[in-house]
């Protein structure tokens, strides 16, 4: 097993490698604009995972991951090549979730503000229920009562 360390620096080279290769060597017309979002490797260095995202919709996004399958060995061998490791890792790739979830997040936040909103404009008119300072005063002793 590899140390963690080793592996991170690994992954960034890997991520480094494989953005290079899909930008100038990969002539695909099916690969859209990817990009390497993040890359993980095992502690063995055996498999890494690459997270990508596509700019456009789920056809483009569906040619893209096609491409990249069909590209993998050539991927693979020009990371072997530039690493110069023993053992070259696996190559997976996978679409990445992380734009798809920011862009819900947003959408309940654009709702969360609108709900605000409404609140603040039926703010705006309110008056307290019942007196207007509610709450109870200490007694005072006059001095008739006494």
């Amino acid at each position: 097993m590899a140390d963690a360390g080793r592996a991170r620096r690994m992954a960034g080279r890997i991520k480094q490698i494989v953005a290079n290769s899909i930008e100038r060597q990969i002539k695909d017309p099916r690969l859209g604009m990817v990009t390497i979002t993040d890359v993980r490797v095992t502690g063995d260095l055996h498999d890494a995972t690459l997270f990508y995202t596509v700019f456009g919709d789920d056809e483009q996004r569906a040619a893209s991951a096609a491409a990249l399958e069909s590209a993998k060995g050539v991927l693979r061998s020009e990371v072997g090549r530039q690493t110069g490791v023993r053992f070259t890792p696996t190559l997976t790739f996978t679409l990445d979730a992380l734009p798809d979830s920011a862009k819900h997040i947003d959408e309940l936040l654009a709702v969360a503000a609108a709900a605000d909103a409404q609140v603040e404009a039926a703010r705006q008119d309110a008056r307290p229920a019942g007196e207007a300072d509610p709450y109870r005063k200490p007694r005072t002793v006059d001095d008739d009562d006494e």
